[in-house]
């Protein structure tokens, strides 16, 4: 090679590696652990591989509540992400904040298309504005389901798995006659025993069609059905049809129900692919929450993640980040989700070319699409869009502390839930003085 090819070899690697440093960044937290965040980091690592303009640096901040509080306090030193995986609790603190790029904005300003009337109802009148802009990009969505074991219920004689909680009741009673050592194993979850409970049974959880209509909020739920039903798993814990399975009494519900203890667990369907990892000696299948007799049901709501593109970034990274989001909308990522995970399609595209496919009479997915059936099972009431109520991670934490006081014996439901009822409200005022003359949009 003359001198004169290998200068202009050397100047052309120069250029290509120096094209290969600068490739868009972005900065990506996400709160999600364990096999889901490796399901996560996964997601980043085949964009990268995908193209070679951006690169998605992807940050694990172990839970939920630490990604968002972290965020918030990388938020003071200007270190924030320009990405965040927040959960459902998160939405309305996000929302008011101000310090987002509505992610129908960032879409329509870096020029990529996406159907956002494809998404689901249930799942996008809970990031959206009244007027259906999204703020944030669904993506790790679920709901609640039950889940039971079927060679315990054949046993007890239980035929079909109840869809109301008389039959829960009559079948936990048929389970304990028949010598299993437990029937439910119970964990405190606000988020099913409350808020998608009261969501199915169209009754409010809050003031202001649950915080939708204004900040001037007050809590209700120590006034609905919610009451007679948390003294219902009272009486059945002292009945001995349910016992207590938490991390902190030893051993959890999922890990009971796994090891043949107990019968019934409730959890997310995102719990769906882990249980048949986790390979347990015996039959299995979901079922949808019960509602009470007399109640015409509704649509349960979305849990899981949606994903918050935060402000003051640059141009480059709010295109990085636009295009990572478009890779996630695309029918592939959306079932490379749902193949290494319980989570559900976000989009009815998506779920139909996958019912087209057959994708959900096969194994491991057969019936997991029951959570479609929950999410979908009515038209959104006022009452059943969704919740959007400031400080909702404290309002969680004032609820499941004072129900594990109830069932330790401490005070009684309707006490328990008064006082989580009145300091909840306080939390509510708090945010409203935070935001005086605000409203959500």
């Amino acid at each position: 090679m003359n001198n004169k090819l290998a200068t202009a070899a050397l100047a052309l690697l120069a250029t290509a590696g120096a094209a290969s440093a600068e490739k868009a960044k972005f900065e990506y937290w996400y709160g999600l652990t364990g096999d889901l965040g490796e399901v996560v980091a996964e997601t980043c690592n085949r964009f990268n591989a995908s193209q070679d303009q951006y690169e998605a640096v992807c940050v694990g901040q172990d839970g939920y509540e630490k990604a968002v509080q972290n965020t918030i306090a990388a938020f003071r030193a200007q270190k924030h992400p320009t990405l965040l995986q927040s959960f459902d609790a998160g939405t309305a603190d996000l929302m008011l904040s101000g310090e987002f790029y509505p992610v129908t904005k960032l879409m329509a300003d870096t020029g990529v298309n996406v159907d956002w009337a494809d998404y689901f109802p249930g799942i996008a009148n809970y990031y959206s504005s009244k007027s259906g802009e999204f703020f944030s990009m669904p993506w790790n969505s679920s709901t609640p389901v039950y889940y039971f074991n079927k060679d315990i219920f054949a046993k007890a004689g239980i035929t079909e798995a109840p869809l109301t909680w008389e039959g829960m009741e009559a079948a936990l009673v048929k389970v304990k006659e028949s010598g299993a050592a437990c029937g439910l194993a119970y964990a405190p979850s606000s988020w099913i025993d409350l808020e998608q409970f009261s969501m199915v049974h169209n009754v409010p959880v809050a003031s202001n069609n649950n915080g939708y209509d204004g900040l001037d909020t007050e809590l209700l739920f120590n006034t609905t059905l919610h009451v007679k039903h948390m003294e219902n798993i009272q009486r059945w814990i002292e009945g001995g049809f349910a016992t207590i399975r938490t991390q902190a009494a030893g051993k959890t519900a999922r890990d009971s129900f796994v090891e043949g203890e107990c019968a019934v667990f409730f959890s997310s369907i995102a719990d769906h692919n882990t249980i048949h990892k986790l390979k347990p000696a015996f039959g299995w299948d979901v079922q949808i929450i019960p509602t009470y007799e007399g109640v015409e049901r509704k649509n349960s709501v979305v849990g899981g993640a949606s994903l918050w593109v935060l402000s003051g970034k640059t141009e480059d990274e709010y295109k990085a980040a636009a295009a990572y989001l478009a890779f996630l909308a695309t029918k592939p990522e959306q079932q490379f989700l749902l193949e290494n995970s319980g989570y559900i399609p976000v989009t009815k595209s998506t779920y139909d070319a996958l019912l087209a496919e057959g994708f959900y009479a096969k194994e491991p997915f057969i019936n997991r699409d029951i959570a479609m059936k929950s999410l979908t099972y009515s038209e959104p009431t006022e009452l059943t869009r969704g919740i959007r109520l400031g400080g909702m991670i404290q309002i969680r934490a004032e609820w499941t502390a004072e129900v594990e006081a109830a069932l330790a014996g401490q005070k009684t439901m309707k006490e328990a839930l008064d006082t989580a009822t009145t300091r909840g409200n306080e939390i509510l005022t708090r945010f409203a003085k935070t935001y005086p003359g605000k409203a959500f949009p």
